[in-house]
């Protein structure tokens, strides 16, 4: 296992962390030879929140006798004040603990409710009480979507880490803009949600990989997930990753990805082949691997990735975030309209997208969105 400072804490976490939002799902004999087994392969990074079910009593129950060993993380979706404390004490108890060394606010994903928790009475008021008085150590914050807030919050100094999704597709755009600027800022950075929700996995059932786990004696694994794993601790501005784990196998064929060197470019190539292959939709409908290589072809320098951002975020996003969208595509520096169908980025495209078409697609969707909004698109022509 190798270890990484978490940002400005001084906590010295490992790279492969413990993400137990799925522990609802298993009994707690099962959750704690999980939290046991990785303990004793050098996890000491263990991510709960309030409101994953019982997750954190299950945790509680597993750490007896060995509390010292580990950091706890857990999270509060409170929004103010008395909400908050009252999930801290709540929290404390379930853990049977008399301190958390990162309490985070939880999924803070849009600019009401980043204004909600930090204005006076709000969450992070609590946060900041609650480590005067010693019962957390250390704060975060989690979000979603809305780079603006994920900026807000790291240029605030009010937090120590924060929590985004990242992986290879970069679904949200945090690896090209908010991890370098958490850099910048000694944040520390846990990257969740490394196989977009599971979706960037084999296309094999967990009974499927449990016995070829075990048949091959532990020697059998998946390459996308070790791929993605490997891919996000690569990043050296990633302090931890927490994939979802429910069974002991997957604690230890995870922690194989910590002591691995660095992808080579080669390897990051290969590994986003072998996601095409898939051809699945992923997160808010996410086709595109966001990989650039079509921009290599298109000789009118198209952004093409960010145009279908723009549409997977409108399309994806919830009501009051969406808006995002139409602000990508209305900062593009060239417009799809320039496409002039050469097709040269369709033999690149890993993934087997028919770019031109969906350019077209793109196009017609949002002049319909600034008609339906009565916003004037004339300047489009321009670009």
């Amino acid at each position: 296992m190798r270890y990484r400072m978490l940002g400005k804490t001084g906590l010295k976490v490992s790279v492969i962390g413990l993400g137990t939002i799925k522990f609802p799902q298993i009994d707690s004999r099962q959750a704690s030879k999980v939290v046991n087994r990785a303990l004793d392969l050098g996890i000491n990074f263990i991510d709960t929140a309030r409101n994953y079910g019982d997750s954190e009593r299950k945790i509680g129950l597993a750490i007896r006798g060995r509390r010292e060993e580990c950091y706890i993380a857990t999270k509060t979706a409170s929004r103010t004040y008395e909400g908050a404390m009252r999930d801290l004490e709540t929290s404390l108890r379930e853990l049977q603990t008399d301190y958390i060394d990162l309490w985070q606010l939880h999924n803070v994903c849009d600019m009401k409710k980043w204004r909600e928790v930090t204005a006076p009475g709000g969450a992070l008021e609590a946060a900041k009480e609650a480590k005067e008085e010693g019962k957390i150590r250390h704060i975060g914050i989690t979000f979603h979507r809305d780079l603006n807030v994920m900026r807000e919050a790291i240029r605030s100094g009010d937090f120590e880490t924060i929590m985004v999704l990242y992986n290879p597709l970069d679904e949200e755009n945090t690896g090209r803009e908010i991890i370098p600027l958490a850099q910048r800022y000694n944040i520390g950075v846990i990257a969740m949600k490394p196989l977009s929700g599971g979706t960037l996995t084999l296309p094999l059932s967990d009974e499927e990989r449990k016995r070829r786990h075990i048949s091959s004696r532990g020697q059998w694994f998946d390459p996308i997930v070790r791929g993605c794993l490997r891919f996000i601790i690569s990043n050296p501005a990633v302090s931890t990753v927490i994939p979802g784990m429910r069974f002991v196998w997957e604690v230890e064929e995870n922690v194989k990805s910590a002591d691995m060197p660095p992808m080579t470019e080669e390897e990051k190539d290969a590994l986003i082949r072998e996601i095409g292959k898939l051809r699945r939709t992923f997160k808010y409908g996410q086709e595109c691997l966001r990989c650039g290589y079509c921009m290599e072809a298109c000789p009118k320098n198209i952004p093409i990735p960010e145009v279908f951002r723009a549409v997977y975020v409108y399309k994806g996003y919830p009501e009051e975030t969406r808006h995002i969208g139409l602000e990508i595509y209305q900062s593009l520096k060239v417009s799809p309209e320039e496409c002039i169908e050469c097709r040269s980025c369709v033999e690149r495209c890993p993934a087997g997208i028919d770019i031109p078409e969906r350019l077209r697609e793109a196009v017609e969707f949002f002049r319909e969105v600034m008609r339906t909004n009565r916003i004037d698109d004339g300047s489009r022509s321009g670009k």
